[in-house]
C-alpha cells in the first residue's frame, strides 16, 4: 500500500489481515458454494478482495479452477462463475492489505503449478522475515507475480516439496524458515492442510459437516455452513485431512504455552463476537473488558452507549457492572463496511457521519459514557464525541476497551508508525483534550490476560515488547501481507 493509499483510508480502527476457509468433501460433492457462504461469514476480516480455488480429487491432478476478484464476496461471485468452480476440495480467502498494493494480482488464494503438481494457498498473517526469504528465492531464479509474502510461503513449500516425501512434510520444512504470524489453509491435489505458527498469533479451527471437513479462521464461519466445531489447530501444528486417515496431526514446531502470543485484538475488535478463539469466547472477553472499565474507571452518568459494532459488547459489560442503563446512541449505515475509500483528505469529517449518526432522543440532556474499542490516530474519536454533543449530550465520558496504542504491529495488524499514534508522547489528559471528552480512561494492560482466561497473548502494540524480534526497519510499506 502506498502512502497515499494509507492516507485515503477513512477507517480509524486498526485493520486486520484476512480470513481463510477450506473444505474437503469426502463424498465428492462440490464445495465452492459452501466456501462462498464461509467467506461471507468472514467478510468482516477483509473487504478489499476475495477468491476461491477448487479441484476435483477424482479428476486429473493439477487441474484447479479459481476466481479472484476485488471487492466484497457477494459482488465478486455470482451464479455463473461459482457454477464453473467444480470440485470436492477447495480453499477461499477474504483480504485486507496492511501494506503494499490493493490490486487483483495480490488477491488470494494463490495457485501454484510446479513440478510436483499444484498448490492452492490462503494465508492470514504477516512474516517479519519476508524480504530475506524473498531475496533468497529471487537470487535462485524465482520470478514473483505478486507483492505479498503469501507467495513467498507458497514458493518455499513448493521448493521443499522437491526433497520431501509428502506435501505436509514440505509445509513443515518451510515453516521452520518462517518468522512471524501465519495461519495457512493449503490445498494439494488430494489433501487439505491447515497450519498455524508456533506462537498462535492468528486463529484457525477445524469443523465437520456430515462427511466433509472444514478449516476456517473463525468458528462463526463453521456455524454459517452448518459445520460442527471439532477443535482449534494448535500453535505450531500442521493438520492433514484425507478420506483415508481423517485428521492427522504434526506438532513438530510446538513451543511452551507460556510463549504463545495470540493477537489480543482478535478478542477486542477483529473477530466476530459469536466466535471462539482457542476456547475463549470473544463476546465474553469484550463483556469483561467493559466490566473492568467500570470497576477501574467509573463515572457518574445517565446512560452507557457503545460505538458500533465492537464497542457494543464492552458497553453492555460496563452497564452491567455499573448499574447505569445501557442504550443505543448510534445508527450505523449498514452498507458501509469496516473500510472504505474517501475521495480526498478534506472529506474525512463527512466520512464519519456517512457511517454513523447519533440518536438525539437517546442522549439529549444526558451524561453519556461512550465505549469504543480503541483510539488510533484520534481523528474519528473527536468527531464522535462532537456528534454526541451536537445531539444534546450534556457530558461525554469516553472509555476505551483496550490500552493506549504506543507501538506499531509487525504481525498482521495495521497499526501505523508511532508518530501517527495519538497516545505517543501524550498523556491521557492531553488526549482527552484533543478528542474533547469530559473524561477519558483506557483498559489497564494488566486486565488483558484476565479477559481471555489467562491464555498467552501478544500485547506488543501496547508495550513495545514483541514475542518475535521485529525487523530492523519498518518494511510494512514495501511488502504486502
Amino acid at each position: 500500500m502506498t502512502k497515499k493509499d494509507m492516507e485515503e483510508r477513512t477507517e480509524e480502527k486498526p485493520g486486520e489481515e484476512c480470513g481463510v476457509f477450506g473444505m474437503y468433501d469426502f463424498d465428492g460433492a462440490d464445495v465452492a458454494g459452501t466456501i462462498y457462504y464461509g467467506l461471507l461469514a468472514l467478510q468482516h476480516r477483509g473487504q478489499e478482495s476475495c477468491g476461491i480455488a477448487v479441484s476435483d480429487t477424482r479428476g486429473p491432478k493439477g487441474k484447479v479452477g479459481s476466481v479472484r476478484e476485488m471487492g466484497l464476496v457477494n459482488e465478486a461471485f455470482h451464479r455463473d462463475n461459482l457454477g464453473n468452480l467444480r470440485g470436492d476440495i477447495g480453499v477461499g480467502h477474504v483480504r485486507y492489505s496492511t501494506a503494499g498494493s490493493s490490486v487483483r494480482e495480490n488477491a488470494q488464494p494463490l495457485v501454484l503449478n510446479y513440478v510436483k503438481g499444484t498448490l492452492g494457498l490462503a494465508h492470514n498473517g504477516n512474516l517479519v522475515n519476508a524480504p530475506e526469504l524473498r531475496r533468497e528465492l529471487e537470487y535462485t531464479g524465482a520470478i514473483f507475480q505478486t507483492t505479498i509474502d503469501s507467495e513467498v510461503i507458497a514458493y518455499h513449500i513448493a521448493r521443499e516439496r522437491l526433497h520431501a516425501g509428502t506435501v505436509e512434510e514440505a509445509v513443515g520444512r518451510a515453516m521452520r524458515k518462517l518468522k512471524g504470524a501465519y495461519s495457512l489453509v493449503i490445498m494439494s491435489p488430494r489433501k487439505l492442510i491447515g497450519a498455524r505458527d508456533p506462537h498462535g498469533f492468528r486463529p484457525l479451527c477445524i469443523g465437520k459437516r456430515e462427511n466433509a471437513y472444514v478449516l476456517a479462521s473463525e468458528t462463526c464461519a463453521l456455524d454459517a455452513v452448518g459445520a460442527r466445531f471439532v477443535r482449534d489447530v494448535l500453535p505450531g501444528e500442521i493438520v492433514t485431512i484425507t478420506p483415508e486417515a481423517g485428521i492427522v496431526s504434526d506438532i513438530g514446531l510446538c513451543i511452551p504455552p507460556k510463549e504463545h502470543a495470540r493477537c489480543i485484538f482478535e478478542y477486542i475488535y477483529f473477530s466476530r463476537p459469536d466466535s471462539y478463539f482457542d476456547g475463549a469466547s470473544v463476546y465474553r472477553a469484550r463483556l469483561l473488558a467493559g466490566k473492568f472499565l467500570a470497576m477501574d474507571s467509573p463515572a457518574d452518568a445517565d446512560i452507557v452507549v457503545g460505538v458500533p459494532e465492537s464497542g457494543n459488547c464492552a458497553a453492555m459489560g460496563y452497564a452491567m457492572q455499573s448499574k447505569i442503563p445501557y442504550g443505543t446512541a448510534f445508527v450505523k449505515n449498514a452498507y458501509i463496511g469496516r473500510t472504505f475509500i474517501k475521495p480526498g483528505q478534506k472529506n474525512r469529517e463527512n466520512s464519519v457521519q456517512v457511517k454513523l449518526n447519533a440518536l438525539r432522543e437517546v442522549v439529549e440532556g444526558k451524561r453519556v459514557i461512550m465505549i469504543d474499542d480503541s483510539i488510533v490516530r484520534g481523528t474519528t474519536s473527536d468527531r464522535i464525541v462532537r456528534m454526541l454533543r451536537e445531539a444534546g449530550a450534556s457530558q461525554v465520558h469516553m472509555r476505551v476497551s483496550s490500552p493506549p496504542f504506543l507501538w506499531p504491529c509487525y504481525f498482521g495488524t495495521d497499526v501505523p508508525a508511532r508518530d501517527q499514534l495519538i497516545a505517543y508522547n501524550r498523556s491521557i489528559e492531553e488526549i482527552r483534550g484533543i478528542i474533547g471528552a469530559d473524561s477519558l480512561a483506557y483498559l489497564r494492560k494488566e486486565r488483558l490476560k484476565e479477559m481471555v482466561d489467562g491464555l498467552g497473548i501478544c500485547k506488543g502494540c501496547f508495550t513495545g515488547k514483541y514475542p518475535i524480534a521485529p525487523p530492523e526497519e519498518d518494511i510494512r510499506g514495501e511488502f504486502d501481507r
